[in-house]
């Protein structure tokens, strides 16, 4: 801009700017910034409200009789009372003017759920249940499986396959599973979701009097009972899982076989690649010893193998969590015999 500048008293302003190659209207506006940018002032239109009409609209909204009204409600009931203001959509253009758009109902609000946070650092501390619908031989037709399932081991504590959902099942089961375990009162947490059967007044009972502390997800949030979903995602894609079970004895057989695969054969990559079985049944440490072995013996056959030195097992971690609190550090170990050579890994979270 400042060579045109300097070029117009000489040669022009349109010589200039082709000189230069900057386009007259550029030069223009620069020269009168103010005027170009400057935005014209709307003219208000003549069946515009005034100013004291807009805050007579804005009192009656404000009012004790219309304060928590929506104002389709306000506009009506005002028309009932022979009275009218202005229109519905002239009511929500004062208020956005005000920065009062939002709602203005008197109704009932959810409360806030806080987030679940659970911690396990043995078998029978956190258990986690739900229930399942497995497709029966005919449409509309289902069996349901319900599962209690140890976060920190992930074996299955108890199951069970019934025609309908109910809570005097669950309890039973519940029930069942407890006195099998062996729990002692507040020790165990179960954790749920919010289905009818898990809010159940029989179960809240059951709880109650068995000292077990029960813990719920928030509503819709799946994500707070991630170790029964991940369980039933393994159980629906096994590859003999059937798209329809013939009949209920179908089903149970199905259920048996695959419970006992699940629990003595999976290895599963949660718990360093054991069995659910072994660390339930606290016979992790030992494995994990015989596995250092097996890796130490053959580290010192063929070392050049190894890039990285002396392999170590996968183990469980020390600490499982539903919903674990950020940047925690995690040790990924076990307690291990004194005399072990074995040196756990530790990791932090992220």
């Amino acid at each position: 801009m400042k060579a045109v500048e300097e070029l117009t008293p000489a040669v022009g302003t349109s010589v200039a700017c082709a000189a230069i190659g900057v386009p007259r209207a550029t030069v223009y506006r620069h020269r009168s910034p103010k005027a170009a940018d400057a935005p014209k002032p709307r003219p208000a239109p003549p069946r515009a409200l005034s100013g004291e009409e807009r805050q007579q609209v804005l009192d009656v909204l404000h009012s004790e009789s219309f304060v928590d009204q929506a104002p389709a409600e306000t506009y009506a009931k005002l028309l009932d009372q022979g009275t009218y203001l202005c229109s519905i959509r002239t009511m929500y253009r004062i208020l956005q003017a005000n920065q009062e758009v939002r709602e203005r109902r008197n109704q009932l609000r959810h409360p806030a759920y806080a987030k679940p946070q659970l911690v396990a650092t043995a078998p029978n501390q956190v258990w986690t249940w739900d229930i399942t619908k497995l497709l029966g031989p005919a449409k509309w037709t289902y069996y349901y499986l319900y599962v209690i399932l140890d976060i920190y081991s992930r074996y299955v504590v108890g199951w069970m396959l019934a025609h309908r959902e109910s809570q005097q099942l669950a309890e039973r089961l519940i029930r069942e599973t407890l006195v099998k375990e062996g729990i002692h009162r507040d020790r165990l947490t179960i954790h749920s979701d919010r289905g009818p059967a898990m809010r159940s007044q029989a179960v809240a009972q059951l709880l109650a009097t068995l000292g077990v502390t029960k813990s719920h997800s928030r509503p819709h949030v799946s994500d707070d009972n991630p170790f029964s979903e991940s369980q039933f995602k393994t159980l629906k894609y096994r590859p003999d899982f059937p798209d329809r079970f013939a009949n209920f004895e179908h089903g149970l057989d199905f259920c048996r076989s695959f419970f006992r695969w699940h629990n003595d054969e999976h290895r599963h990559w949660g718990i360093g690649l054991m069995t659910p079985a072994v660390v339930h049944a606290g016979q992790a440490p030992a494995a994990i010893e015989h596995r250092a072995s097996v890796l130490a013996d053959a580290h010192a056959r063929h070392p050049e193998r190894f890039v990285h030195g002396l392999p170590r097992p996968l183990t469980p971690a020390a600490e499982v969590w539903i919903n674990p609190p950020e940047n925690r550090p995690q040790v990924r170990t076990l307690e291990l015999p004194r005399d072990s050579k074995f040196v756990p890994q530790v990791s932090q979270s992220h």
